[in-house]
């Protein structure tokens, strides 16, 4: 079973720390691998860059969907969790945290390499995942636009899931299209955003 970090959880039996560890590596490696070969990557090269056997690769992800859902979920986390530490980091600038942040769900986005198609060939688990994506990732970025409206630099009207959404709809099929550069366009609704 994945929990909620994209690490396989077996009710009531904790992982042992380096079994966490090859875990985490293999999530790693494999979202650097999909990025460079796409989702149909063979497992052995996974497993090669994250530095461990074939076995130990199945052991924690026994099919192919259990690791897309895995990694899914492990960068839904990444992204989620640099919300905060960037508006900490960026206390009297919030745009700058506002502005970082969306560049990390941009590069989240534009390099899932058929992630996405992925996903969608199972509609119930796409459905899941997706919500999960809005649950986790809304409130992170509406935390970043009210900061930021609070300190005068976005209007406070924008609605997150509003501009998360329209950002998305921006990154579609980016990938497929070397004349389109997404962003540039996400970029130009950014500077858009900002009143100073």
């Amino acid at each position: 079973m994945v929990g909620a970090e994209g690490i396989s959880d077996s009710p009531g039996v904790p992982k042992r720390a380096d079994a966490r560890r090859n875990e985490i590596t293999l999530l790693e490696a494999a979202s650097a691998a999909f990025i460079s070969f796409g989702v149909e990557v063979p497992v052995r090269e996974i497993a090669a860059r994250a530095g461990v056997g074939v076995g130990t690769f199945y052991r924690h992800f026994p099919t192919r969907a259990d690791l897309i859902v895995a990694v899914y979920k492990h960068q839904v986390e990444a992204c989620a969790d640099a919300g905060p530490n960037l508006l900490a980091a960026n206390v009297s600038a919030p745009f700058v945290a506002l502005e970082q942040w969306i560049n990390l769900f941009v590069d989240f986005l534009i390099t899932k390499h058929g992630l996405a198609e992925a996903l969608q060939s199972d509609s119930r688990a796409f459905e899941v995942l997706h919500a999960y994506f809005v649950e986790r990732l809304v409130p992170v970025f509406a935390q970043l636009l009210d900061a930021a409206a609070k300190s005068g630099e976005v209007l406070p009207e924008v609605r997150a899931y509003e501009l998360l959404r329209g950002i998305g709809n921006l990154c579609v099929g980016a990938q497929n299209n070397p004349d389109y550069d997404a962003r540039r366009m996400v970029n130009l609704v950014v500077a858009g955003l900002h009143l100073r």
